[in-house]
C-alpha cells in the first residue's frame, strides 16, 4: 500500500508517518509538507492507494487542494486530517469528495484506529450532528470514494433496518453512483431506485447522500468502540 501524507507541520508529519508505518510496516509513506510538494509527488507517481491531507497548508487551502486532487485523479481516495473538528468543516470536506475526516485532537489510540479503518478502505468521520445539505436525488462527489471496507465499515442490513436490496443500493450510493448508474447495475428502473434511496435515507435518519456517508461513518465508529 502507498500513502501520500500532506501536512505542513514537520513534527505532526513525522508523527503521523511513524504511526502509519507502525500500524503496517509494509506501507510505503511519502510525506510532504506543502500543496506544491503534493502536486509534484502525484505528478511523479499517481498510483497512491490513499492520501491523508491536512486542511491548513502554508501554500494553499486544503479544501482547494482536495478539489484539485480529485479533479485530476477522480479515483484517488483522499481523507482529510485536521486540527479542526467543526461540523461545517467535516461536512464541507465530505461534500467536496473526501472519504473521511480525522481530527488530530483524537487520542493516539483513537487516531490509530481511525487510520487503520481508512487504510482498509473504510469511512471515518467524527461524532457530530448531521445537518441537511442537499437534495437526496442529487448525486454527490462526497461519496465517490467512500466504499466501505468489507465486513468492517458497513453495518449489516439488519442493523441498518433495510432490506438486502436496499443495502445493495446503499453500497453503490456510498460509492457516489447516480440513481441512473445504480439502476443500470442492479437491473431496476430509476424510479424504483429513487424509492429505495429514500427508504435507505429514512432508515439512516438523514435526508441526503452526504449525510448518509457521515451517518455510516459514525455508526462504524460506534460499532468499533463497542467491539473493544
Amino acid at each position: 500500500m502507498k500513502v501520500l501524507l500532506v501536512d505542513d507541520h514537520p513534527l505532526i508529519l513525522s508523527a503521523l508517518q511513524a504511526m502509519i508505518q507502525e500500524l503496517d510496516p509494509d506501507v510505503r509513506v511519502t510525506a510532504v509538507g506543502s500543496a506544491g510538494a503534493a502536486r509534484s509527488a502525484l505528478a511523479a507517481d499517481a498510483d497512491f492507494d490513499l492520501v491523508l491531507l491536512d486542511l491548513q497548508l502554508g501554500d494553499a487551502s486544503g479544501f482547494d487542494v482536495l478539489v484539485e486532487m480529485l479533479k485530476a485523479h477522480p479515483a484517488l481516495p483522499v481523507v482529510v486530517i485536521s486540527a479542526s473538528d467543526r461540523a461545517s468543516d467535516v461536512i464541507q470536506a465530505i461534500d467536496l469528495g473526501a472519504m473521511g475526516f480525522l481530527p488530530k485532537r483524537m487520542t493516539t489510540e483513537d487516531l490509530a484506529d481511525a487510520l487503520r479503518l481508512v487504510m482498509a478502505g473504510g469511512i471515518f468521520v467524527p461524532t457530530m450532528t448531521v445537518n441537511p445539505v442537499r437534495d437526496a436525488d442529487e448525486p454527490e462527489p462526497a461519496a465517490s470514494h467512500a466504499a466501505p471496507a468489507p465486513g468492517e465499515s458497513l453495518p449489516s442490513f439488519e442493523e441498518l433496518g433495510v432490506t438486502p436490496r436496499q443495502a445493495d443500493v446503499l453500497t453503490l450510493l456510498l460509492q457516489g453512483k447516480s440513481n441512473k448508474d445504480i439502476a443500470r447495475r442492479l437491473g431496476l428502473s430509476v424510479e424504483t431506485i429513487k424509492d429505495h434511496v429514500q427508504a435507505v435515507l429514512r432508515a439512516l435518519g438523514v435526508s441526503s447522500r452526504t449525510q448518509a456517508v457521515l451517518a455510516v461513518g459514525q455508526m462504524t465508529q460506534k460499532r468499533r468502540g463497542a467491539g473493544r
